[in-house]
């Protein structure tokens, strides 16, 4: 899909330069791909305290070959 975007040649540069991309679209993808990651990361901090925790639980039980 063509899209045709205006994006400030200063930012684009500087984003080609450090993400070692060899074009402007790879370096834009990877860019994109890292933003869309880094928001889904920060949905999971609304779990922290959400969750319910079993102390008694023994996980390495689990791991015996008896």
């Amino acid at each position: 899909m063509a899209t045709n975007l205006a994006l400030d040649p200063e930012l684009l540069d500087r984003a080609l330069a450090v993400s070692g991309q060899a074009t402007k679209k790879a370096a834009v993808t990877l860019a994109l791909q890292e933003f869309i990651a880094r928001r889904e990361q920060l949905g999971l901090l609304d779990l922290v305290g959400t969750l319910e925790w079993d102390d008694t639980f023994d996980y390495k039980a689990g791991r015996s070959r008896a």
